[in-house]
């Protein structure tokens, strides 16, 4: 197939790169890239290309944004792309075979939708594989890269470390969600007019609507995200095992690798495990929390939270945050106005704060309309801006957006 013709009203065109996203609407895997599409393609004719996972279409069109998705593997064992790949690999070691897969299928993937959409611009999420997989197979055509948390924080090997200088060296421009992630960037040799602080946003609207329809539960505790290492959940158990005189529950939504072994450590507690569940519920489960707990760490990989969508959707429902004092996440959180912070891996501390949540009716008020104040920062509109200015510019040559 030709690609289509230019003229003097065509949009610029944008090829979208990512791991992780969902497979059909409200499946619980995270959206933010979908989400961010959806703003880029306000300006951008936009297409994303993303590995095959199951019981999604090989292509669709999402809200005006076309998704295509390239088979990698044996379909029966095609899993590693099916959520987060790092959390995948260290539940798994034997999918690492799949790694070299994914890598050359995703290039000749790039190969065939650069030669039938001369996209103006490449989008790549992740420094690893996607963006290393970009430089080779389009290094005609300007590349920004968004790093989120694991591409910087772990992967910290010299040759991996080398490969991500090179990738940065190969890119117009390079975002990060939070300011300690960007001076790494500038370590690494990106010059500080090719990098910008932008994270991901939240979409107020079902937010709002979240808020309006849900009643809190005295007591409710709200823990959301993958249940792995980096997360925290353990101590959070621990800390709330630890509350004796306030009346608790605590809810997990969410899947992964160290499912198994939380379960056995709440034994007996009241802790109900939910599983992956869709953003409607998710942010329904949000609003009707007392507090939501972030009691994040850094994994012994040495990855840790970039600005976890899910701190920002806790914030937008208005509820009362609890989270661990790092950075991006305290970027959101400002402590005892937007919610309280804690020490990573304080047990006493995190089981001090949520004690405060739970009783301190005054101070929850607070904090919970602080963090609406704060949400507001983080709209999807304002944050799809950004992004389409950073676009735009390495579209046009002008590296330094």
């Amino acid at each position: 197939m030709s690609a289509p013709a230019r003229t003097a009203t065509t949009r610029p065109r944008l090829l979208v790169l990512a791991s992780t996203f969902p497979s059909h609407a409200d499946d619980g895997v995270p959206a933010f890239v979908l989400d961010l599409a959806r703003q880029e393609a306000v300006e951008f004719d936009t297409a994303v290309l993303t590995p095959r996972v199951a019981g999604a279409a090989r292509s669709e069109t999402v809200d005006g944004v076309r998704v295509r998705r390239f088979p990698y593997f044996p379909r029966r064992f095609e899993d590693l792309a099916d959520g987060a790949i790092l959390d995948n690999l260290k539940a798994d070691r034997k999918r690492i075979v799949q790694v070299p897969a994914l890598v050359v299928a995703q290039y000749f993937a790039v190969r065939r939708a650069v030669r039938a959409g001369r996209p103006d611009v490449i989008h790549a999420h992740w420094a690893i594989p996607q963006a290393f997989v970009a430089a080779l197979a389009a290094p005609g055509v300007p590349l920004v890269v968004t790093t989120h948390g694991g591409d910087v924080y772990a992967l910290r090997a010299a040759p991996l470390v080398r490969l991500k200088r090179w990738v940065f060296g190969r890119s117009a421009h390079v975002t990060t969600v939070n300011d300690e992630m960007r001076e790494r960037l500038t370590e690494w040799g990106v010059p500080e007019d090719r990098s910008s602080v932008i994270p991901m946003g939240v979409d107020l609207g079902p937010a709002r609507a979240a808020r309006g329809q849900a009643t809190r539960r005295p007591g409710h505790v709200v823990a959301v995200g993958r249940l792995v290492e980096k997360k925290g959940f353990g101590n959070l158990i621990e800390a709330l095992r630890g509350v004796e005189d306030v009346p608790w529950s605590l809810t997990v939504v969410g899947d992964g690798p160290w499912r198994e072994r939380l379960e056995r450590q709440a034994a007996g507690l009241p802790v109900t495990f939910l599983g992956q569940r869709g953003k409607s519920e998710v942010l329904a489960t949000l609003a009707s929390a007392t507090v939501v707990a972030l009691p994040s760490v850094a994994a012994a990989n040495g990855d840790q939270e970039g600005l976890p969508v899910t701190l920002l959707e806790a914030a937008a429902v208005g509820a009362a945050v609890v989270a661990s004092d790092l950075p991006g996440i305290r970027e959101v959180v400002r402590d005892d106005v937007s919610g309280l912070l804690v020490a990573p891996g304080d047990v006493d501390a995190l089981r001090a704060a949520l004690v405060r949540e739970l009783t301190d009716e005054d101070a929850r008020s607070r904090h919970q309309d602080g963090a609406v104040h704060a949400a507001a920062e983080y709209a999807t509109e304002r944050i799809g801006a950004r992004y389409r200015d950073v676009l735009r510019a390495a579209a046009r040559g002008d590296h330094s957006a």
